[in-house]
């Protein structure tokens, strides 16, 4: 049975991440990845990492549950900060590789386990927000992958703040820093 189109629509931005990711980061010097995107902010190897953390433990995770406990069970909780000590030392082209290597994993364990529409419908326990679907969940995915990636260029765009000199009026990505 081919996979619902909503599925298929949602995998299609998944499956970008990674690539947009690699794209962005590969290759630069430290220089371009060392800035937070925001004071007290995730700098892009940060935010790495937290994928690395949400490919572990949030999507396919909690995937799995819906389908074995519905809502009887609250999801698991999901540390935002694992990375922090995890990825400790570890240089941020292997974390974009694995962050690569998790995402087609879970990508094909999505597709084993989504197989028609009446899945996405299907019912979970959120530990703070309560009840949600399949679908809403893989689209927080999918959303969730849009707001780190544009984090990474905040970031980006944040090392080289100061150098615009008096350019930075012109630039939003900039100026949506001061808050």
């Amino acid at each position: 049975m081919p996979a619902p189109a909503f599925l298929a629509e949602t995998v299609a931005l998944l499956e970008r991440t990674p690539r947009t990711v690699d794209a962005l980061l590969s290759g630069l010097p430290e220089s371009w990845v060392c800035e937070p995107d925001a004071p007290g902010g995730w700098t892009p190897r940060d935010v790495v990492g937290h994928l690395i953390s949400a490919e572990e433990a949030n999507w396919i995770p909690r995937t799995e549950m819906i389908f074995a406990e519905g809502t009887d069970k609250s999801f698991d909780g999901f540390d935002r900060f694992a990375h922090v000590h995890r990825d400790a030392g570890v240089p941020l082209p292997a974390l974009v590789e694995r962050f690569g290597r998790l995402r087609r994993q879970n990508l094909d364990r999505l597709g084993e386990l989504v197989r028609d529409e009446a899945d996405l419908d299907r019912r979970g326990r959120h530990p703070e927000i309560g009840e949600v679907t399949l679908r809403q969940l893989l689209t927080t995915w999918a959303v969730h992958d849009l707001d780190h990636v544009q984090q990474i260029y905040a970031a980006l765009a944040g090392s080289r703040d100061a150098a615009v000199g008096p350019y930075r009026v012109y630039l939003g990505i900039l100026t949506r820093r001061d808050g």
